[in-house]
């Protein structure tokens, strides 16, 4: 009778964890009644180009349900034939945002929010704010910067860094809402900033993307992924628009 009660109890816990385990690259039942889109099937790149225009470079490539930057040697600041990407659809109101994130040894990347395309940003660091997806052994020793994953780069650190061991997935959402941005990183928030405060605006001043949009109170555009010469994976991208302008 005991061993049976044993048996049961592991059965339901596994039940319990199997119904618990969200697909990958799909909606939910109930992200779908929010309103939510994907934005990765999974499959290919449709949705996303390069940044400028034009079909992503052949060093992205579709690996186990993930977008993954193929770099098998570190190349510089760009994949040999990558660029940087960003999704088709532009954003012009309050929004919601997830994606998950994968790095190997000394990965440098980012997600970007807020992108122009415009041909007087010839790069996508000059009018995107980047948050760092990054290997933060690359600064181990070094003094704090904003270069370290979770952080806006240039502009602010991350409140905290708890980041899964490399080869591990990391979890992000980003959310905008009435002039004011979140983003939360494996459960916690690691950005929290009122977009009309004099602090974020000092702090835009001071960065090196004080010429972009969202220096002058534009928070419309595009979310990119960053091509900077190492490999990473993107998954569960999804997209929620709460309010248009």
């Amino acid at each position: 009778m005991k061993f049976f009660s044993i048996l049961l109890g592991a059965s339901m816990m596994l039940l319990t964890t199997t119904g618990n385990t969200q697909t990958v690259n799909a909606l939910t039942q109930k992200e779908i009644r929010e309103g939510w889109k994907l934005l990765f099937n999974g499959k290919d790149f449709a949705g996303w180009h390069k940044y400028g225009g034009g079909a992503p470079g052949t060093s992205w490539k579709i690996d186990a349900g993930a977008m993954k930057l193929n770099v098998p040697t570190r190349a510089g600041n760009k994949a040999p034939d990558g660029g940087d990407l960003v999704m088709d659809q532009e954003i012009k109101g309050d929004f919601e945002f997830m994606v998950e994130w994968k790095i190997e040894k000394y990965t440098n990347s980012g997600i970007f929010l807020f992108v122009h395309e415009d041909k007087k940003y010839p790069h996508i660091y000059s009018t995107g704010l980047e948050l760092q997806v990054i290997d933060d052994h690359i600064y181990e020793g070094a003094e704090e910067n904003t270069h370290r994953a979770g952080d806006f780069f240039s502009v602010a650190n991350a409140r905290l860094r708890e980041l899964n061991p490399i080869g591990n997935w990391n979890k992000v959402h980003v959310l905008l809402k009435n002039n004011k941005l979140t983003v939360t990183q494996n459960g916690y928030i690691v950005q929290e900033h009122n977009l009309n405060g004099a602090d974020w605006k000092k702090r835009i001043g001071d960065s090196k993307i004080n010429s972009a949009p969202i220096a002058k109170g534009d928070f419309t555009g595009r979310i990119g992924l960053q091509d900077w010469g190492s490999t990473v994976w993107f998954r569960n991208a999804k997209l929620k628009v709460i309010s248009s302008k």
